[in-house]
């Protein structure tokens, strides 16, 4: 007797992924356009930047601490029951933002916007892993980062033109559309997924959050105050709990994080690779606004503009990765994509006052092609060497990656930069011959600090195995 076609197997399997694209551009955009209409809440709410920074800062912490949680939910419950909740979630707490009375309220409603966002940030890749075969898993993730790439590009252009037409409480309500489109196309298409019976590890999810949410509060407390008292205080948090989320798991009989899923060297250094990566990325993305509006002296929207190089080279070279990769396995791909973003980066920190905007533009470019090179095949690694029973853990560890690898990204490209620029220049508005020089020296060392991140990547990328004894 023979067995099911390909076809039949996989039934519907694109109309999925499609479906799960919608839903996943949320994020991004969200993301991108609440950073580039912060100014404009912070004076229609008349506080300060300190304050205001907050409506960004919750909702990345909430999101990054609970994707591991959300994961295992994911395993337990099943995916489609956790994505269309989180959906749901997400459209009601976009319309509450938008109807903010003050900059509390706001900051309220951005966590709460946070905790939605999590749940449909932390199965996606699980949904697809398990709605293609292995065969087509590569092609699939790779077509699947289009949908982030496009929220990255459409962002800050978009929230520029709304906020400039209109009210910045309309950029909120851009969600509800497209969100609902999204969750009902979900709830049409994507099927139950069963999850496996299991126990929520209580003890785990406490911790975990607690560990995360510590320390990445205590990268970003480093940035803008510097090694006071409550940094130092969140770090020690962040240590303590994780030593405590570290040993429940070791004795948990069904651990919110099973640790011999590390014993894969496959998953454990795709791991590694892909933080390395985000952290890379994410140099470049905070560095080079500051080199175009600081050294170039170019206007927000010419900014955006140049900045779009990277996510739409990113989305053209993402599915091609993907099915090469397929083809040829995930390690080469990933570590010459890698090389590639170190070699773009290495580039950048060439970059001087004189460099015109198409200067900028095929740097970024070329980092974007890395970028779409090393995602798709590395996200294949880490998916495919999960146990299915896991998906869901492994997609939220890959979420986690990505979130932790852009606070320190910043964090680490922001150290550097502030540490060789010279004094003031961030309040200066017009930058003599000699200050730019010095700036332009810093930039350069805060873009080979993301070189030598994306190089490392690439070495991490070369390691594969089964178990590691």
């Amino acid at each position: 007797m023979k067995g099911k076609s390909l076809d039949e197997e996989y039934k519907g399997r694109y109309s999925i992924l499609f479906a799960v694209m919608l839903g996943s551009i949320l994020g991004p955009i969200d993301a991108s356009i609440v950073n580039t209409i912060l100014p404009t809440i912070t004076q229609s709410f008349q506080v300060g930047l300190s304050t205001a920074q907050w409506v960004t800062m919750i909702y990345l912490l909430i999101i990054s601490s609970l994707l591991l949680f959300y994961g295992r939910l994911g395993d337990i419950l099943g995916y489609r029951k956790v994505y269309l909740f989180g959906l749901g979630g997400f459209i009601v707490a976009s319309g509450l933002c938008s109807l903010s009375t003050t900059i509390r309220w706001l900051i309220a409603f951005r966590a709460l916007q946070g905790l939605a966002a999590g749940l449909t940030m932390a199965v996606p890749f699980a949904i697809v892993t398990a709605s293609f075969p292995p065969e087509e898993r590569g092609k699939a993730l790779g077509i699947n980062a289009i949908s982030i790439s496009v929220g990255l590009a459409l962002g800050p252009s978009l929230g520029g033109f709304i906020t400039s037409l209109a009210n910045w409480r309309l950029v909120f309500l851009i969600n509800v559309p497209i969100g609902l489109a999204a969750l009902i196309w979900g709830y049409l298409v994507i099927p139950e997924l069963k999850g496996r019976p299991g126990k929520i590890d209580a003890a785990g999810v406490v911790t975990a959050f607690i560990a995360l949410f510590s320390l990445l509060f205590f990268v970003r407390r480093l940035q803008s105050s510097g090694l006071d008292h409550l940094s130092i205080m969140a770090l020690l948090t962040a240590v303590a709990a994780g030593i405590a989320f570290f040993r429940i798991e070791s004795k948990s009989r069904q651990p919110l994080l099973d640790l011999n899923l590390f014993r894969n060297l496959t998953f454990s250094f795709a791991n590694v690779s892909a933080l390395l990566n985000f952290m890379a990325q994410y140099v470049m993305v905070f560095i080079t606004p500051f080199f175009l509006q600081g050294l170039l002296a170019y206007p927000p929207n010419r900014v955006g503009l140049i900045m779009t190089a990277f996510p739409l080279a990113t989305m053209t070279m993402a599915p091609l990765s993907g099915s090469l990769s397929d083809r040829v396995g995930s390690r080469t791909p990933a570590c010459i994509g890698a090389v590639i973003c170190a070699v773009a980066l290495l580039l950048m920190s060439r970059l001087s006052a004189l460099s015109g905007p198409a200067d900028v533009a095929w740097r970024l470019a070329l980092f974007g092609i890395g970028t779409g090179l090393f995602q798709s095949p590395n996200h294949s690694a880490v998916m495919g060497s999960a146990p299915r029973s896991q998906l869901g853990v492994a997609s939220g560890i890959l979420g986690t990656m990505r979130n932790v690898g852009m606070v320190f990204g910043v964090a680490a490209g922001g150290a550097v930069l502030f540490a060789f620029a010279p004094a003031g220049i961030f309040q200066t508005a017009a930058i003599g011959p000699v200050e730019a020089g010095a700036f332009s020296s810093a930039l350069g060392y805060a873009y080979m600090t993301g070189a030598v991140m994306a190089a490392l990547s690439a070495l991490t990328s070369t390691v594969g195995g089964k178990k590691l004894i």
